[in-house]
């Protein structure tokens, strides 16, 4: 089949990335599948002439308003994935809810990351309920073994002893809704009583507005790098390099950043929301915070505690091991995409 994927494709954003690897999982099942941004495609009618146009047969749309409203009377059949924020924050908008029903209704499948967000979404659209599937984010990490840790470190400005150092990183695009400076004020007080502590934000300035204002804010704190994007090798190579990975999110729908450090035994700090919450358990496979106050305690305790330190990343590890499989992922949409026939 020709399969249009419709998604938020800016670099390093969570949609961006599930949409890429939902791409490969298709393209090995025989389908051609075309990935196009949703911030391209300004209306309805634009979509249906891209369909027309390129003749595909089928869609998948990546979040239920901002994709789903483009779909919406498409003449072919179509499925959604629920991205995160429009479950648990564009719903609250009468307009959208009443729009991402619609959507819901024409969709011959949603799915859902966690169980959780399922039932957020059913308690709105109750009738939905057995076609929204359940399917993890399935994750797979491949470091460059060759990337130099202290030419990125000289690129973040920090140029003391490498070895002595203690890196937290917090990966994200730089937009409201991921909230990176939350934790700043009470990182850059603690990296004056602690200099060995660096934060270190790095994604691209998805929210150019957004993004003057954290420059401006790193600019004053202590200790806390800014740093565009990298590719995702090199991401992956700066998690393993890190003490921890940091998540500080108002909300999301299952953080690949999150998944990917637990892959590559590094613990994390993620801030404690329901999207979060629904795949770390606090003290077993990461630490949840509720107060940027709290983030910095539990970070100095596990800069102090080598014991919790190894029992947090080798259950992280064994928890995304048997959850998180790219493997049954690949076969769950290969599966799905016969209801599009």
């Amino acid at each position: 089949m020709r399969i249009l994927l419709l998604a938020s494709l800016r670099a390093q954003t969570g949609n961006g990335t599930t949409a890429r690897r939902i791409q490969v999982h298709l393209e090995a099942a025989g389908h051609r599948c075309t990935l196009k941004d949703t911030f391209d495609c300004k209306s309805p009618l634009m979509v249906s002439e891209l369909i027309s146009s390129e003749n595909f047969e089928a869609a998948l749309g990546i979040h239920l308003y901002k994709a789903g409203r483009l779909l919406q009377g498409s003449r072919i059949p179509f499925g959604i994935i629920f991205g995160g924020t429009d479950i648990n924050e564009d719903a609250k908008s009468d307009e959208k809810l009443q729009v991402m029903g619609l959507v819901l209704d024409e969709a011959r499948f949603a799915v859902s990351f966690t169980e959780a967000m399922k039932e957020t979404a059913v308690a709105y659209w109750p009738h939905a309920r057995n076609k929204i599937y359940v399917q993890a984010q399935g994750i797979q990490t491949a470091p460059d073994a060759s990337f130099n840790w202290k030419e990125f470190l000289q690129s973040a400005g920090i140029s003391q002893d490498s070895d002595s150092l203690c890196v937290f990183l917090l990966i994200c695009g730089l937009r409201r809704v991921k909230d990176p400076l939350y934790v700043v004020d009470a990182f850059a007080e603690w990296h004056r009583e602690d200099s060995r502590v660096h934060l270190i934000i790095i994604g691209p300035a998805v929210d150019p507005v957004f993004a003057e204002e954290v420059k401006e804010k790193v600019k004053r704190a202590d200790g806390v790098h800014l740093l565009r994007e990298i590719p995702q090798k090199d991401l992956h190579a700066v998690v393993k390099k890190s003490f921890a990975v940091v998540n500080s999110s108002i909300s999301e729908g299952m953080s690949a950043a999150i998944l990917e450090a637990m892959d590559l035994s590094i613990p994390v700090l993620a801030r404690n929301i329901p999207g979060n919450a629904a795949i770390i358990a606090h003290q077993e496979t990461g630490l949840l915070y509720s107060t940027p106050q709290e983030f910095v305690r539990l970070s100095r305790t596990l800069t102090e505690d080598p014991f919790l330190h190894r029992r947090l990343v080798m259950r992280a590890k064994e928890y995304v091991t048997k959850h998180h499989l790219w493997d049954h992922e690949r076969t769950t949409y290969q599966n799905l995409m016969l209801k599009l026939h």
